[in-house]
């Protein structure tokens, strides 16, 4: 498939077929396109729960408002931000460019210096605010990535975070859940599967300046 057929063959999968898994190669693919998803500046403070266990799975159920997708998926992936991006990530985002890139700190000191003083001035709120983007725009790039590879899924906001972070001790690893994107296969008889794509006409959504 190109591109669009494979945007065109997804769907928000209702209903997964318990019995099928993914490979583990798969998995990787999700893994390393979440890692090389665009995030401001490049900070990444964002993180991927994988989970592959289904007695655990089973406890996503009622927090996400009984849907069984988080259940009947092959894995659950959550989305998660960290609790806040201090100087210490910036500073070893710099320390990290250096030494991946073989640059000295006259390269990127008055970058570093630009990040730590707009960070700080933003306080805790809007920190996590821009956090919690980084975090949508790796659910639209694993989005995309399931599409390409014929990897059915669900993304998810209708769930209770708390709940969820309790599951995971989330508190404890200074992160909290975002959003959740089971993957695996479609069902046969997902009421979804083989309907047709409800969207606008591209005139309505796309506007053209020549």
């Amino acid at each position: 498939m190109n591109i669009i057929s494979s945007l065109e063959w997804r769907y928000a999968t209702k209903k997964f077929d318990a019995s099928k898994k993914l490979t583990s190669q798969q998995i990787d693919i999700l893994k390393k396109a979440f890692n090389l998803t665009a995030t401001s500046f490049g900070l990444q403070p964002i993180k991927l729960v994988v989970i592959e266990n289904k007695k655990l799975q089973e406890k996503f159920v009622e927090p996400s408002f009984n849907q069984r997708q988080v259940a009947d998926c092959s894995h659950l992936l959550v989305i998660c931000i960290e609790n806040d991006t201090t100087s210490e990530d910036i500073n070893t985002y710099f320390d990290l460019e250096k030494k991946t890139r073989n640059i000295s700190e006259d390269t990127v000191g008055a970058f570093r210096k630009q990040l730590l003083e707009m960070y700080k001035s933003w306080g805790l709120e809007k920190r996590q605010l821009s956090a919690k983007y980084q975090a949508y725009i790796a659910l639209g790039n694993l989005i995309t990535v399931c599409a390409v590879e014929q990897i059915d899924n669900c993304p998810m906001e209708g769930f209770i975070p708390s709940k969820i972070d309790e599951i995971l001790n989330l508190k404890e690893l200074n992160l909290q859940s975002i959003l959740m994107l089971p993957v695996g296969y479609r069902a046969e008889d997902d009421l979804m599967n083989g309907q047709k794509k409800v969207r606008k006409q591209l005139n309505e959504v796309i506007i053209d300046i020549k």
